[in-house]
């Protein structure tokens, strides 16, 4: 039986070690730092940047979706971000990925929200086949973009 609900902070080390899987399914286990003092800061302080919805099959951690706001300049309105979409691999098929879709649909529906909208490792053939068959587009004309680390660093410091 699938349960869908929102994460508290006693679920900061579900959530991390759910990161750390999804780092492994996407072949880059090395890149997560983040810690659980980060996700208990950031998620479950006095001013949230981001929420987290638990997927449970009978009682057992099958996944999650992790999520903020954004805002569309050209639509005039909020939208939700999906960070993170996971469901463990003994879990899929089981409808679980589509039911956090949907709750996360739910959620911008009920907060008249434009949309959602997130994005998938060009490899990951399985995840664009799932996200075609939700009715979501692919928008490969589009390049995600940002800057981190160092570099971020020194263009910082042109701000004067």
């Amino acid at each position: 039986m699938l349960k869908i609900r929102h994460a508290t902070i006693e679920d900061v080390p579900l959530i991390l070690q759910l990161v750390r899987e999804l780092a492994e399914y996407e072949r880059e286990p090395q890149a997560v730092v983040a810690t659980e003092e980060d996700f208990r800061r950031d998620g479950f302080g006095p001013d949230p940047k981001f929420k987290v919805l638990i997927a449970e099959w009978d009682g057992a951690p099958a996944g999650f979706a992790l999520y903020c706001l954004h805002y569309s300049t050209w639509l005039g309105r909020a939208g939700i971000f999906l960070e993170d979409l996971f469901v463990k691999p003994e879990f899929r098929g089981n409808g679980i990925g589509k039911a956090l879709m949907a709750e996360v649909a739910a959620l911008a529906s009920a907060s008249q929200y434009y949309g959602v909208k997130w994005e998938v490792l060009d490899w990951n053939q399985p995840a664009i086949d799932f996200y075609e068959r939700l009715g979501s587009e692919i928008r490969r004309s589009w390049l995600p973009v940002r800057i981190t680390g160092e570099a971020l660093r020194k263009l910082a410091e042109e701000a004067g």
